[in-house]
């Protein structure tokens, strides 16, 4: 076999053994996927009843709600807060960098508005790019984007609680890819705090479907409310657990959003190691066709020269 046949030959292996690691990323990415899938539909109602009461109990307080510390509204806006939720792990398509880009344009926007913006990230992607990119995030929260818990969005939303509360921020704005399909994810932006800001307040699609109901009746079901001992306090009470379900449903979000690009991406990387694999192998026959028919026209030559 001539050096240019082996060394195609050996092309051929290594994409093979590519091929290989490929197939089984993707198979243990669609494994994690229908689980991360089922924690996803197992807390969207709950999350989003969190969150209607939360609206509902802040459109029934009314002027009231600027009393409490947390909801408290600040005279200034000059500091924002941007979380950005992406993983542990690369080799996931565009999964990581479009909220890395999301991020990075909306604090060009606040800074252009004369807002400082202090950053934090969820998974060890986002923290180290931010870093590379000189900026330095506040808060470091890496490890557990393959399967997080609530204890891990309670520590996030703890942070950003008290960075509201004493002052340090003004604003508090999240990123994350949101899970649509395992072919498909879109990048969210929520604004957690201020509550008067907050995107609870929109009354947002998700809600409605996770209530299983119509805007109309869910007016007169607000209509029929009554708070005691009354709807600021039941507000303080509400607004931790908003902020934390709030965070930790972005992370399953966003956990199958990475398991799903993941897999998609592993795909297409079998697809083209084989394509790949097809080319090489009919470089490396025609190299070897080539070859023995330079050694057919030898013997020929040979021959007609003895005779």
């Amino acid at each position: 076999m001539s050096t240019s046949q082996r060394d195609v030959k050996n092309r051929i292996g290594a994409v093979k053994n590519i091929q290989k690691i490929t197939r089984a990323m993707e198979m243990v990415a669609a494994a994690r996927l229908r689980r991360a899938e089922q924690r996803i539909e197992a807390l969207r109602p709950y999350a989003g009843a969190i969150r209607r009461m939360t609206r509902h109990a802040a459109e029934a307080a009314g002027t009231e709600i600027s009393s409490l510390p947390i909801l408290e509204r600040h005279d200034s806006d000059d500091n924002a807060a941007l979380l950005l939720v992406t993983g542990d792990r690369g080799l996931a398509g565009a999964f990581n960098s479009q909220i890395i880009r999301a991020g990075l344009r909306a604090a060009r926007a606040h800074e252009d508005g004369g807002r400082k913006v202090a950053f934090s990230a969820v998974g060890r992607r986002g923290v180290s790019t931010l870093t590379f990119r000189g900026e330095d995030p506040v808060g470091r929260y890496v490890g557990f984007t393959d399967r997080p818990s609530y204890a891990d969005a309670r520590d996030i939303a703890e942070d950003l609680i008290a960075a509201y509360v004493d002052g340090k921020v003004d604003t508090v704005e999240i990123f994350y890819n949101g899970y649509i399909s395992p072919l498909s994810q879109e990048v969210r932006r929520e604004t957690l705090l201020p509550l008067e800001q907050a995107t609870i307040l929109e009354g947002g699609e998700d809600e409605q479907e996770d209530a299983g109901g119509d805007s109309e009746g869910d007016a007169q079901h607000q209509a029929l409310v009554e708070y005691e001992p009354g709807a600021e306090e039941i507000l303080a009470r509400l607004i931790p657990d908003y902020v934390e379900i709030s965070v930790y449903r972005a992370l399953l979000e966003s956990t199958a959003s990475e398991h799903g690009a993941r897999m998609t991406a592993m795909r297409s990387a079998s697809e083209n190691a084989g394509e790949l694999i097809e080319d090489l192998t009919l470089e490396m026959n025609r190299a070897r066709q080539a070859e023995i028919t330079q050694e057919i026209m030898e013997v020929v030559a040979g021959a007609e020269s003895l005779t």
